[in-house]
């Protein structure tokens, strides 16, 4: 289950009781683990912990979407087009949005650069952004960056040295693994036919006629989700696929310190970890380290950080990372295949104006003052969702309001969207966003975000509750 969702991630401390009190972890003959330095080497290991968690989270949903059975497989180096208009059966995703259909591919560009051919858009929006190994993103091909007439890129993994053909853009990968999470506007379930053919246009191909396909893998995908996988993974297990992964998609160059203190643990490319020297206590207390961490990563989330009129307003670092290894594993755990704050971004909020949760018994009002409406050079939408995360059924089949609703203005210019179980009235249901009997939560959707949002000067006004 993929999880398109950007929440802001705030620093966390996770204490460990436990304490190394043996040498002999890691390579034996390189840097013993002594008396004098048994805390360091558990923040070593929670360092590391946290830096790979990215990685072995897309390998995991590589895996799974690469795989002949899975329910969205596609084969490596391929795209797979979504183009189902979800409604309130819609159960596969959670957050679903109706908004933009989907073009993703998983690239291994291990035996050689691909071709990645776009068509006129018309003036259709869209993006293509990439996301190499450790979830940065390292281009965004689409309206924003490239325009909207048709583009041929050549897409290389690092170490290659070919020539890109005449009338072809570069587009150089930092890891051979790369994953395009391509998104379309979508204005309505009507409209989703004009985009299908569009999404028929876009193609993945080898550079070379002779470069030769890239196996299927042999081990069928986990039958859990990525994370409940990782969460439940024997730290040997977990480091040793972590090294490698590390082989196949070594680090960046801002990433050698950490990758220093890694490796004197048996952590990196072509080592082994080993906990076979730690003492019995220490072990527990490192097999305790992943639901720790977990259970951590779960808190710094309920703490709504960055939250300002009750939205979680997303962490500007998203996509582009650097050391920042803490967010970028939070990130990948909540919000794996988040974009670019450039590109989009997704406030989410849950609470009225006095931080009461929102739920269907009571009446709700957002209200936009006259030209305050989210600042975007695209479209933008405020999406509602139950406490689970899925569409709420209604007899409008309405599930997100937005730019491109023929919501009414009042009077003195403003728009205000009413949030609530029952009809507000024919003359306002226009602007009517229904709400189940329970709690929900609501999503906002920004596309291309003007400055003021990017730069955290823009935030959407409060819910207020109507009494």
């Amino acid at each position: 289950m993929v999880r398109l969702v950007t929440f802001r991630f705030i620093a966390l401390t996770v204490l460990f009781s436990a304490v190394l009190t043996t040498p002999g972890c890691g390579p034996k003959a390189e840097v013993p683990v002594t008396e004098a330095a048994p805390i360091d080497t558990l923040a070593v290991l929670k360092e590391a912990y946290v830096f790979g968690l990215p990685l072995m989270l897309m390998d995991l949903t590589r895996q799974q979407l690469v795989h002949p059975q899975s329910p969205m497989y596609a084969p490596a180096n391929q795209f797979k087009h979504n183009n189902f208009f979800p409604d309130a059966n819609f159960r596969s995703v959670v957050r679903p949005n109706v908004d933009t259909y989907y073009s993703t591919a998983f690239l291994d560009l291990g035996n050689g650069p691909l071709v990645l051919e776009v068509p006129d858009t018309k003036g259709r929006y869209y993006m293509l952004p990439m996301l190499d190994a450790y979830t940065n993103v390292f281009a965004a091909p689409g309206t924003r960056t490239t325009g909207n007439g048709a583009k041929n890129f050549v897409i290389s993994g690092p170490g290659w040295t070919g020539s890109v053909p005449e009338g072809m853009e570069h587009i150089l990968a930092p890891t051979p693994m790369v994953w395009i999470i391509g998104r379309t506007q979508v204005n309505s379930k009507a409209d989703g036919q004009q985009v299908v053919p569009l999404q028929k246009q876009l193609v993945l191909r080898p550079l070379s006629p002779d470069q030769p396909a890239v196996a299927p893998p042999q081990t069928p995908p986990s039958a859990s989700d990525p994370n409940s996988t990782v969460r439940n993974m024997d730290l040997e297990i977990y480091f040793n696929k972590l090294n490698e992964l590390l082989a196949a998609n070594p680090p960046a160059a801002a990433d050698s310190a950490v990758v220093r203190r890694m490796s004197a643990l048996g952590i990196g490319a072509g080592l082994r970890f080993s906990t076979e020297g730690f003492s019995p206590t220490a072990q527990a207390g490192v097999r305790q380290m992943p639901e720790a961490l977990f259970k951590a990563f779960e808190e710094g989330k309920a703490m709504g950080a960055n939250s300002v009129n009750g939205w979680s307003l997303g962490n500007p670092k998203t996509g582009k990372f650097g050391t920042d290894y803490l967010g970028r594993a939070g990130i990948a755990v909540f919000g794996l295949g988040a974009n670019l704050f450039e590109d989009a971004v997704y406030p989410v909020c849950g609470v009225d104006q006095n931080g009461e949760p929102l739920v269907g018994s009571q009446r709700y009002v957002i209200r936009f003052e006259e030209g305050q409406t989210p600042p975007v050079q695209a479209f933008w939408s405020l999406t509602l969702y139950d406490s689970e995360g899925y569409f709420v059924p209604n007899p409008m089949n309405r599930y997100a309001l937005g730019d491109r609703s023929g919501l009414k203005k009042s009077a003195d210019g403003s728009i205000e969207i009413y949030l609530q179980k029952d009809s507000p009235g024919k003359d306002k249901e226009s602007n009517w966003l229904p709400c189940p009997e329970g709690s929900f939560n609501l999503l906002m959707r920004l596309y291309w975000p003007k400055p003021e949002v990017v730069e955290g000067k823009y935030a959407p006004p409060a819910i207020v509750k109507v009494s």
